[in-house]
């Protein structure tokens, strides 16, 4: 038997449209003549579509971590309705009995094996030598790049933060799409990450009706400030880097530091590989999810929070969904199994650095994988703090950090919502300034009262720079028998 479950069939929908039609055609009988491969690895059918004849459907496990999914309609979702109709049969135990695999089909599943070996071929070969003369033209076009950003950041320093405003933000913002051009995307989000502290909700350049209260003025200078010290950084150590590698050609892009992302650099799966940035035979419990519009990227970002279970450290995937592509690219969601990934790559960068992999398999959260997330969790509130402070020294350093920090209690204190450790230190609990996130701490009250005693709280730390004080946004709490997921 083949591990489809209606849950993972719910993990490989594009979106939940997608999932509600496919279980729909289960539903009306839409699909026949189903089967399953001799090898026991494929499952094959036909589904009634709005054509005069069947789609022919199938799902290949030949690669249980990348199952390939097989469709006639010219629906360009993957899987489509049809193949996901097919799996949501099989996961029902509707009768698949073994059955000769119709010839095209035959020869698809030939086709693949024969790229999949070629493509292990490709992987063992000597790396590609470094084209001199490409690299070179691309570091010079860089360096220009970080010229031009260091111009416009001089400028914005000169004008100060007190005389911005979004007319000028938009000039600016014009102006920095140069850096795009540049092979710098990395550091012109950077930029116009901060011109987008002076504009409106929807990210454009418009200028207020009213003037803001001095306490948003207030908070909007000091995370101007905090933004213009990371374009400084960004600007110094990208110089440094690139002339490194204008000098050296053959140098590595480093990997203990996050200056090459910043730049723009794409790392390849392959890339991280080859600099032993992977982890054999990872395991892996989302503890949150959610999706956010970026207008400083110009995209959609999906992103998981995640646990392994190995070593306890805690990890994020990003779907990056540009606006141009959102309808032809799938999104990523939440996850309600254990991720089982044979190769776990991941890139340098801080405490939380973000994960990929090709492909994975799927088993049962229990209460096993409860209990470890649980052994994992911070019990010093004391000694997060201290770790959250010396990640923070970083000029480009995740500003907001995510910790498992076991909790004695959660409770209010005056108007004010505090978690509290075994030796009684607390911290404050809010959702303020972390708007790419749902809010979330309007929902513990409504938590069982179990749920907020002797649990593992997973947080966000963000540092309050107009206070200097630590503060936490509550993402989920990990019980003996779940996850509470608040973000949703």
């Amino acid at each position: 038997m083949l591990p489809i479950t209606a849950d993972g069939v719910d993990a490989a929908a594009p979106n939940a449209d997608a999932a509600k039609n496919g279980r729909g055609l289960v539903t009306k009988n839409k699909l026949a003549d189903l089967h399953t491969s001799d090898d026991g690895a494929l499952i094959f059918g036909a589904c009634a579509g709005s054509g005069k004849q069947p789609y022919q459907v199938s799902a290949d496990y030949a690669r249980p971590d990348q199952p390939t999914y097989r469709c006639s309609c010219p629906s360009r979702q993957l899987p489509c309705k049809h193949v996901l109709g097919l799996l949501y049969a099989y996961a029902q135990k509707k009768p698949f009995p073994v059955g000769p695999v119709p010839p095209d089909l035959a020869a698809k599943r030939e086709k693949l094996a024969a790229r999949v070996e070629k493509k292990a071929v490709e992987a063992a070969a000597p790396p590609k030598q470094v084209n001199v003369a490409a690299l070179a033209k691309k570091v010079k076009a860089q360096l220009a790049g970080v010229d031009v950003l260091e111009k416009l950041t001089h400028d914005c320093v000169r004008l100060g933060v007190g005389n911005m405003n979004a007319k000028q933000a938009k000039e600016m913002a014009r102006q920095a799409d140069q850096l795009g051009d540049a092979y710098l995307p990395g550091a012109r989000a950077a930029l116009y990450r901060y011109l987008q502290l002076f504009a409106d909700e929807s990210g454009k350049f418009v200028e207020a009706k009213t003037k803001p209260s001095a306490a948003v003025t207030e908070r909007t200078h000091t995370e101007a400030l905090d933004q213009l010290a990371r374009l400084h950084a960004t600007i110094k150590q990208g110089r440094a880097y690139l002339t490194k590698r204008l000098e050296d050609p053959s140098l590595a892009v480093p990997t203990d530091t996050p200056i090459a992302a910043w730049l723009g650099h794409a790392w390849h799966l392959t890339e991280l590989k080859a600099c032993g940035l992977v982890e054999a035979d990872a395991e892996l419990v989302q503890l949150a999810f959610n999706s956010h519009d970026d207008p400083a990227r110009q995209e959609y970002i999906d992103t998981g929070i995640w646990m392994t279970l190995g070593n306890g450290k805690i990890r994020v995937t990003q779907t990056l969904v540009p606006y141009k592509a959102a309808r032809h690219i799938k999104r990523e969601d939440s996850v309600f199994q254990v991720a089982q990934v044979k190769e776990l790559c991941v890139y340098p960068g801080g405490v939380n650095p973000r994960v990929r992999w090709d492909g994975c398999t799927y088993r049962p959260l229990d209460g096993k994988d409860f209990a470890t997330v649980r052994k994992h969790g911070q019990p010093d509130f004391a000694a997060a703090i201290k770790d959250v402070k010396a990640t923070l020294k970083g000029a480009l350093a995740d500003r907001t950090p995510i910790v498992a920090l076991n909790f004695k209690r959660i409770g209010t204190v005056g108007n004010a919502l505090v978690a509290e450790d075994a030796k009684g230190e607390r911290l404050v609990l809010t959702d303020a300034g972390m708007a790419e996130e749902p809010a979330s701490c309007h929902l513990l009250p409504l938590l069982p009262k179990d749920a907020l005693a002797g649990q593992t709280l997973i947080a966000r730390f963000r540092h309050d720079l107009g206070t200097r004080k630590l503060q936490v946004k509550p993402l989920s709490i990990v019980t003996p028998e779940n996850v509470i997921r608040l973000t949703l």
